[in-house]
C-alpha cells in the first residue's frame, strides 16, 4: 500500500491503494463516486471513460501510480462543465439512454471529443466515439446527440 495525492474533479484527494490498482476501482471503491462504470476490464468498451488531464481516458487498466498530478474528471463533474452539460441536455433531447450503463462513458467520450475539436464531422465523431460500445445501440442517437451538442456550442 501507499499514498496517493490525487485531484478529482478539481478536489485534493488521499487515497492509500496498491500500485498496481486501476484508477477504475480508487474512484469506485474509495472514493465512492460510481458513476464510472466497469464494462469489460480491458479498456475495450469505452465504459470506464473518464479524463485525464483533458484527455478521455480507459480507466479500468490505468494504474494510479502512473498518473502523477495530473487532473482527473468524472462523470460526476459534468454538470458543472460548460460542455459537459451542454452534451448531457443534449443527451436528454435525443432520448439516447435506453439501459444507460455505457452513458458515463459516452458522454465523457462526447466532452473531450468536442473540447478538442468544437466541430466534428460525421467522421470524427464516429471516429472518437467507435471505442464507446453501447448494448443497446443507440448509436444513431449518440450521434445526433453529440450534433446538436456541437451546434449548441457555438
Amino acid at each position: 500500500m501507499a499514498k496517493f495525492q490525487l485531484t478529482v474533479n478539481g478536489q485534493r484527494k488521499e487515497v492509500n491503494a496498491d500500485p498496481t490498482t486501476p484508477l477504475l476501482w480508487v474512484l469506485r471503491e474509495d472514493l465512492k463516486m460510481t458513476g464510472t462504470k466497469y464494462g469489460c476490464g480491458v479498456s475495450a468498451c469505452g465504459a470506464c471513460t473518464v479524463h485525464v488531464d483533458g484527455v478521455a481516458t480507459r480507466s479500468c487498466m490505468l494504474p494510479i501510480s502512473l498518473l502523477g498530478d495530473r487532473p482527473i474528471t468524472t462523470i460526476e463533474a459534468m454538470a458543472n462543465d460548460r460542455v459537459g452539460r451542454v452534451v448531457q441536455d443534449a443527451w436528454v433531447e435525443k432520448d439516447v439512454v435506453q439501459c444507460g450503463y455505457c452513458q458515463s462513458g459516452q458522454i465523457m467520450s462526447a466532452v473531450a471529443l468536442l473540447k478538442e475539436t468544437p466541430r466534428p464531422t460525421e467522421t470524427q465523431i464516429e471516429e472518437s466515439m467507435g471505442g464507446n460500445l453501447c448494448r443497446c445501440a443507440t448509436y444513431v442517437r449518440i450521434r445526433e446527440a453529440v450534433q446538436l451538442a456541437s451546434q449548441r456550442l457555438k
